[in-house]
């Protein structure tokens, strides 16, 4: 459940948007809390339709206007909430290997949290935009089980659906303790074939048969068996097949503990999930930490991005 709340159909008029946000533009600086305003509150539809009018009335693209007019990690979060979620999924997955050093977290994050439909999108687009496969990329940057384990994520179809074989899921759960738990050693190709190769539901349904039939939770056994981004990619699974919500709620907190803040992670997080699950998450983040995620955003952030994050996180 989203949390963004545009204002009514009647109201909304992308050639207003589009004139109000020139208007923002104009004379020395950015009137940047109006930037804010406007974008934060109008979905991935009517964000589409604005920069389509912006590009009609003023001949430039929104994206690079407001490059050049906005700052640090308010600019880079306001670009990254313009695109539509499979577009953003792209950019992001294709920016971890534009740098020094692959952003593993990051990349696995965004794979292993998606839903298959999710990933068949953005692989077309990451196709139609770079001139590459997604999977050529992940066999050029990653390496051993871990770069198993997402080509075998982002390329087997799996079931999106409720329904549940309840003799396969406990059958898959005796096939993890049996390649991991009961032997020396671990037997990752299991732990790939089955977690690359199962609905959510059916996951969810694993997990429950683990716990019951080993008094263990799978993800205790995944961390005692595994390690680096693979466990991180078999955890990241595991936990959004279980509670989505949970699992980001988790991630947000990460990145806001201690001294300093990983705003690329916060920004990430935040944008990507406004219009999926936000609802839910601010639920398991009070649940969990007893605080409201607005409240651990306000105190961890400033400024005008402080103020783009709360009005997608909403109240």
């Amino acid at each position: 459940m989203s949390t963004l709340v545009p204002p009514p159909p009647m109201l909304f008029n992308p050639r207003d948007d589009a004139m109000s946000l020139y208007r923002a533009f104009k004379g020395f600086g950015c009137d940047t809390p109006t930037v804010i305003n406007i974008l934060s509150h109008r979905d991935a539809t009517q964000r589409a339709l604005i920069q389509q009018e912006y590009r009609n009335l003023k001949g430039e693209e929104l994206t690079k206007r407001l490059s050049s007019e906005l700052k640090g990690d308010t600019k880079n979060a306001v670009l990254l909430w313009l695109y539509d979620p499979a577009g953003r999924d792209a950019t992001i997955v294709k920016q971890t290997f534009l740098g020094n050093t692959v952003d593993l977290q990051c990349l696995t994050e965004v794979i292993c949290s998606r839903t298959p439909s999710q990933i068949q999108t953005f692989k077309h687009i990451y196709y139609s935009r770079y001139y590459v496969q997604l999977e050529q990329d992940i066999e050029r940057y990653t390496t051993g089980d871990h770069k198993k384990l997402l080509l075998a994520y982002v390329s087997v179809p799996r079931y999106e659906g409720p329904e549940v074989d309840r003799l396969m899921a406990e059958q898959d759960a005796q096939a993890l303790y049996k390649a991991g738990e009961k032997k020396i050693g671990t037997d990752e190709k299991t732990f790939i074939q089955i977690l690359s190769g199962r609905s959510r539901a059916h996951m969810a349904a694993v997990c429950h048969a683990y716990r019951s039939k080993y008094g263990k939770s799978l993800v205790k056994a995944i961390k005692s068996e595994t390690s680096g981004k693979f466990l991180f990619g078999l955890l990241t699974i595991v936990r959004c097949a279980e509670n989505p919500g949970k699992f980001f709620a988790k991630e947000l907190y990460k990145s806001m503990k201690g001294l300093g803040t990983n705003e690329a992670t916060l920004t990430r997080i935040v944008v990507t999930r406004a219009e999926i699950d936000m609802y839910y998450l601010k639920a398991e983040y009070h649940k969990k930490y007893k605080k409201t995620l607005a409240d651990a955003i306000h105190s961890e952030t400033s400024g005008n991005y402080r103020t783009f994050l709360l009005s997608l996180v909403g109240s």
